[in-house]
């Protein structure tokens, strides 16, 4: 996990709000990475629920999972239970399967 600077979280925060979906996407990978993302937890539920472009969720799900603590997978399971569509459901569900190991 990355400590960001001031400057940098409002900058991915303002990156959230992208029309472009590969910059939310960004957006959400890196808030995931930050040490504490409490304070950004709105910010990461909105893209973790992005109506636009699955890949947004996809992304910062597999973020905050990648952080293998308590905090990131409540985020991606209060999304998941609170999903307004199937697809949005369906791709956190996805997120949360356990991948096999080779």
């Amino acid at each position: 996990m990355k400590n960001h600077t001031e400057q940098e979280l409002r900058r991915f925060i303002t990156d959230a709000d992208s029309p472009a979906w590969h910059i939310r996407a960004a957006a959400g990978r890196r808030l995931a990475a930050a040490p504490h993302i409490e304070g950004v937890a709105g910010v990461l539920h909105r893209l973790l629920l992005d109506t636009k472009d699955t890949g947004v969720t996809s992304d910062t799900a597999a973020a905050l999972l990648a952080r293998k603590d308590l905090a990131g997978l409540r985020a991606v399971l209060a999304a998941r239970a609170t999903a307004p569509d199937e697809t949005t459901a369906d791709q956190l569900a996805a997120e949360l399967r356990p991948t096999p190991n080779p």
